[in-house]
Parts: C-alpha cells; sequence; structure tokens
C-alpha cells in the first residue's frame, strides 16, 4: 500500500525534529547516567542492523534480483555500517569518516528523501534507517564519547571520493545508479537544484569541500577531552570495590 508521502508535509516534518530530540535525549540520559553509554550504544547499533536487514530481506522476499540492483552501494548504506562499527567499536579513525558522511548526505536524506509513491513499510524503514544514522552520530558526538580529529576533513573528503571512484565504475559495468553518478534521484531532492549530469557531480563535490571544514569548525584548536574508551571504563568501575 502506497503512503502518498508529503515533502515538509506534517509527518515528514515531524521526523525531522524528531532526530535532534532523540539524540539529544540519549545523549542527556548518558550523562546523567554514565554507566548507560553501552547498552545506548549497542541498542543503537542492533536497530540500525534490523533496518539495513529488513531492508533488503523485503526485496529477497518479493522475489526481486539483487545483484547488481539492490547491492548495497549508497552512501548511505556505507554510512550505516561506519556508524555501526564505531557504535561498536569507539574506534576514532572510523568516526572520522562517519562523522562527516552521516551529517550532510544521510541528513540531507532525512530532509529531502528520495520517495516516489512509497508503501509503508519503505517509507518507514528510509527514515528509521537514515533517522537512526544521524541519531546515532550525534548523540556520540553530544554525549562526549567521540568527536572528528584534525585531518579528519580531508581524510573523509579523500575517502569519498574514493568510494565514489569504485562505485562509479560499478555503474558503469552493471549500469546501475548508485550514488546518483548516472542520473538524478527521480525525488524531489537538492540534487534537482544543482544543475543537470555530469554538472551536479562536480557542485556535489564543491559542496563537500565547503560542507566539511564547517562541519568542523567547532573543534577547531578545542583541547582534546579524555579518549572516549578510557572515559567510559571509568565510568563503569564501581564507586565502592
Amino acid at each position: 500500500m502506497q503512503t502518498g508521502f508529503q515533502l515538509f508535509g506534517p509527518e515528514h516534518l515531524a521526523v525531522i525534529a524528531l532526530v535532534p530530540i532523540t539524540a539529544g535525549f540519549l545523549a542527556v540520559t548518558r550523562r546523567r547516567f554514565p554507566r548507560t553509554a553501552k547498552p545506548i550504544r549497542y541498542t543503537l547499533a542492533f536497530l540500525l542492523l534490523v533496518c539495513t536487514v529488513s531492508y533488503y530481506g523485503n526485496w529477497i522476499l518479493q522475489g526481486e534480483r539483487m545483484f547488481p540492483d539492490h547491492v548495497p552501494l549508497e552512501l548511505c548504506d556505507i554510512a550505516l555500517w561506519l556508524v555501526i562499527a564505531t557504535l561498536l567499536t569507539l574506534k576514532p579513525a572510523i568516526f572520522d569518516v562517519a562523522y562527516y558522511w552521516a551529517l550532510i548526505g544521510t541528513a540531507l536524506a532525512v530532509v529531502t528523501p528520495n520517495l516516489t509513491n512509497p508503501t509503508v513499510f519503505l517509507e518507514v524503514q528510509f527514515f528509521a534507517d537514515h533517522g537512526l544514522i544521524v541519531v546515532a552520530v550525534l548523540y556520540l558526538l553530544w554525549s562526549g564519547q567521540m568527536r572528528p580529529r584534525r585531518g579528519s576533513v580531508a581524510r573523509s573528503l579523500i575517502a569519498l571520493n574514493i568510494l565514489a571512484a569504485l562505485v562509479g565504475t560499478f555503474d558503469f559495468i552493471y549500469k546501475t545508479n548508485y550514488m546518483f553518478l548516472r542520473r538524478k534521484p527521480d525525488g524531489e531532492t537538492l540534487m534537482n537544484l544543482l544543475g543537470p549530469w555530469p554538472w551536479y557531480i562536480g557542485v556535489c563535490e564543491g559542496l563537500g569541500l565547503l560542507l566539511f571544514p564547517l562541519l568542523y569548525l567547532p573543534f577547531w584548536r578545542k583541547r582534546a577531552r579524555m579518549p572516549a574508551i578510557q572515559a567510559e571504563r571509568e565510568a563503569e568501575v564501581p564507586a565502592a570495590q
């Protein structure tokens, strides 16, 4: 059953607002009750895993051909796995990339989703999937467990271009359109404002060069805090031995 999704309609605006509210609530909970840090992280990782498994499981149950049409090669697919890995390991090197990809690529997908006459399942799954990616990154950031490091802007941009080159090669060989490198998405997205193919790809590159440093700006020259894992371990040590 199709939902008749309305861009910036009441339901869409509610989802957009719910993302930072949820992240803020979880961050406050973690700061007030440090022992909740690991359960919150693991729960978010599990929910993200359920989202992606349910999405691809849905296509399998419908008898769709999985290769090459339903392969997790979208930017948000890769961001999801990076966020899951960060939630489970608290590795700064992974967060350095996930932070930018989630707060630019995935967050923009939440604001201007590529949804054209979706079913109820696909609409709910889309916003749960993309929304939780952003929630998880904001939670890690606002709770003080993770922060992007110096040099992360360059590393994340280089990683993004390497990924685009690999995915673009896959698109060329199999005539797919992952990362929208061969044509614009069908829905009403930001790319509709960026010019025709292939110029919008260059515009996206320029936006990345502008927005990635802006995302790092709040952390410029801030003194590094206690490493996240050490802080979490200390919080978990019982007050009385």
